[in-house]
């Protein structure tokens, strides 16, 4: 008889969806999506993706949107907290790390390929240097990654959460605007699918106008086709935030590796992105707009770059003793 080979569980857990897949010898398998708000607990989600399997798994690397403690995460965009000490006994696993996601996100940069990149703008990576991988999804996530390939060391951090500043009289409007309304208005208000929203109910807002109820994905539809001027300008405004967002971070870093775009909005405007003011803002820095030139800015169109970085971490984890981290 063959012997079962174990398998680890392997998620990526957004405030919209959740994805999981199982990793066996050093590959991820399928990957299947489950929407959050169908679930009440992330261990019923957990559930149901194991249902159809037969594979024995034995540990578990679940990457999650939002700051992680003692081996917990309380999402920051929707109600469900992930516990590793909790998933462990639910599953009788022998090890769990939850991690954030753009940590994971930030350990595939150095496996990505050209296909799984598209540049916008020019640069050159600098051998060894820093590099970044932010993104906006429904929330707005920041990581950084140092030293050698195979040896990397990543910064998580709640970077979407630093205040934005207006960089014209429109922005700074629309930021007061918006400050009215949250009090603290940080990156992620303005770049995410909420983001998208609130830019433009409030650019409505202050031109007068009765603003439609759309969603995120209505505003980029519309401003994709060119049926909607507001909806046009939203999605400009969210890609000049972006680009001084994405500056300000690789000014943070020192990321001459690269600033590397992910999460589930920018692959599907990569075209609009390349004609908007996004390179422009990201390099607009005064005296060290030269510097920023130098940097390369990528948005990551592989479809589970989250799963490539869960997978590098599985021989590691595999050898360590049997903990929850």
């Amino acid at each position: 008889m063959s012997k079962r080979v174990a398998h680890t569980l392997l998620g990526d857990i957004g405030a919209t969806n959740a994805r999981f897949s199982l990793a066996v010898e050093g590959a991820y398998g399928p990957v299947t999506g489950f929407e959050v708000a169908s679930y009440p607990k992330f261990t019923d989600a957990v559930a149901e993706f194991l249902k159809p399997h037969c594979a024995p798994v034995t540990q578990a690397l679940i990457a999650a949107a939002g700051p992680v403690e003692d081996g917990r995460c309380t999402l920051t965009n929707c109600p469900w907290i992930i516990d590793a000490v909790e998933l462990q006994s639910a599953l009788g696993l022998a090890q769990v790390r939850v991690l954030n996601d753009f940590e994971a996100t930030a350990r595939s940069l150095p496996q990505l390929n050209g296909a799984d990149l598209c540049p916008i703008g020019g640069g050159r990576s600098v051998a060894g240097a820093p590099m970044v991988a932010l993104g906006p999804g429904s929330g707005l996530g920041v990581a950084g990654l140092v030293g050698s390939p195979t040896d990397p060391i990543v910064v998580a951090s709640e970077g979407g959460h630093a205040s934005m500043a207006g960089a014209s009289h429109r922005e700074d409007a629309l930021i007061d605007h918006l400050r009215q309304q949250f009090g603290h208005v940080s990156a992620e208000r303005v770049i995410s699918g909420p983001g998208l929203e609130n830019i433009y109910r409030a650019s409505a807002t202050l031109d007068g106008d009765d603003a439609l109820n759309l969603t995120a994905a209505e505003i980029t539809k519309a401003a994709l086709a060119g049926t909607c001027p507001r909806a046009r300008e939203t999605l400009e405004l969210f890609c000049a935030f972006l680009g001084t967002f994405a500056g300000n971070v690789a000014l943070t870093f020192g990321a001459r590796g690269g600033v590397f775009i992910a999460g589930g909005i920018a692959p599907r405007i990569v075209s609009f992105m390349a004609r908007s003011a996004f390179r422009a803002r990201f390099e607009a820095k005064g005296r060290f707009s030269t510097y920023l030139e130098s940097i390369p800015t990528r948005v990551i169109v592989h479809p589970a770059a989250t799963f490539v970085g869960l997978t590098s971490l599985v021989d590691g984890f595999e050898d360590q003793a049997t903990h929850v981290a």
